[in-house]
């Protein structure tokens, strides 16, 4: 019994007539996602991409995960695949969901025939299949409308293809198709979160991380470490520039008001952030930034920090409550790491009065005292590049 997979699209199926540009970015992600389980084709055909074990040895299991995490993709189907004649459909529907069949006590045919040349219409294939399977499993009763097993049988250009219904996928628009953005990662729970967002849109994404030694710990690096093996279940392969800011902040600490300290250091890793985007061609700053979360996060305080750069700052967390963004966090990996207890730069200069409506004028009357500016350059062109792969 041959087995395939089955990529369904999400709304890239409504593209027009560059859709073939989209559907070329998700086939090359796929291709190097599944890279590491064994041999495989792929072809394309009415909104399906179909993977096709080409080698013993390929890990189908692990493959049909995979897929899940590969944003383009709104469902994934692990199916048998057998020529398009009912009687081979009806013996092989049978033996391929043999163990959920044994194990339930309803269940329900669906068929689906793209392939109108078929002799046999849906409701027949439905009526033919039900049959066989009420036969063979006497356990069995029809069940329409809550099934414990869906039979699924989709008859296409390619053949007939059996399953037990959709597995659901990451959705979403391809990697690369929304251009390309640098992601403030910091170690939190919400900046991750913003990556993984932001990734799902479209955007090739880079990370950049502050950290300021000796205040902060190397853990606190190998956290960020931790962090970014998590998002590379999603993204594939993720570059992330870690960038000293120690001089910096001790001189906003030194010359600057304490309780301004916040939004001067946010501002300070916009410009360098924007200095570092344009030689990692990013055309936007992402950050998980969420309004009122915090003191830096007043509208007054986001207006100071977008002052500081002119790439647009995009923001995907902005109208998310915290639980919200912790259920996010979950769901992708990244909740335990991120608790993880090292600081980062952000949490070890904290004011203890932080300023929440500051005003431009008094934040660049303060910026200029701090005679830090001059440094942004130099900091922006001494990073460490760590590339991280699936």
């Amino acid at each position: 019994m041959k087995e395939v997979m089955l990529a369904k699209y999400g709304e890239l199926a409504l593209k027009g007539k560059n859709k073939s540009q989209f559907e070329g970015l998700l086939l090359k992600s796929i291709r190097k996602r599944l890279l590491k389980f064994g041999d495989f084709d792929i072809k394309k055909a009415q909104s399906t991409i179909y993977v096709i074990p080409a080698s013993e040895g390929f890990d189908i299991d692990a493959a049909t995960s995979a897929l899940t995490r590969v944003f383009g993709i709104s469902s994934v189907n692990r199916a048998a695949v057998v020529e398009k004649d009912i009687n081979a459909i009806s013996k092989v529907s049978a033996e391929y969901l043999r163990d959920e069949l044994a194990s339930a006590d309803t269940f329900k045919v669906e068929a689906k025939r793209s392939d109108k040349s078929f002799y046999l219409d849906s409701m027949q294939i439905a009526s033919q299949i039900g049959s066989e399977i009420l036969s063979k499993f006497k356990n069995l009763k029809v069940d329409v409308k809550e099934p414990d097993v869906r039979v699924v049988i989709e008859i296409r250009d390619y053949g007939a293809y059996i399953h037990s219904g959709n597995i659901r996928g990451a959705g979403g628009m391809p990697q690369g198709s929304g251009g390309r953005g640098l992601v403030l990662l910091s170690g939190g729970i919400d900046s991750p979160v913003a990556l993984h967002m932001a990734a799902k849109r479209g955007l090739d994404v880079v990370a950049v991380h502050f950290m300021s030694p000796p205040y902060t710990s190397p853990m606190a690096q190998e956290k960020i470490r931790k962090i970014s093996e998590k998002l590379c279940d999603w993204v594939g392969r993720l570059p992330v520039l870690f960038v000293s800011f120690t001089e910096i902040q001790e001189r906003i600490a030194k010359y600057c008001p304490d309780n301004l300290s916040t939004v001067l250091m946010r501002r300070s890793m916009m410009r360098i952030a924007e200095k570092i985007s344009a030689k990692e061609r990013c055309g936007a700053i992402i950050t998980g930034e969420s309004l009122g979360q915090v003191a830096s996060q007043t509208l007054e305080a986001l207006i100071c920090t977008d002052d500081a750069t002119s790439l647009p700052v995009l923001r995907p967390l902005i109208c998310l409550d915290k639980s919200e963004t912790i259920l996010r966090a979950r769901q992708i990996g990244t909740f335990e790491p991120s608790i993880l207890p090292y600081e980062d730069c952000c949490t070890v200069f904290t004011p203890k009065n932080p300023k929440t409506k500051p005003n431009l004028r008094e934040v660049i009357f303060a910026e200029e005292k701090g005679n830090y500016l001059e440094i942004e350059s130099e900091v922006a062109d001494n990073y460490q590049v760590e590339i991280f792969r699936y």
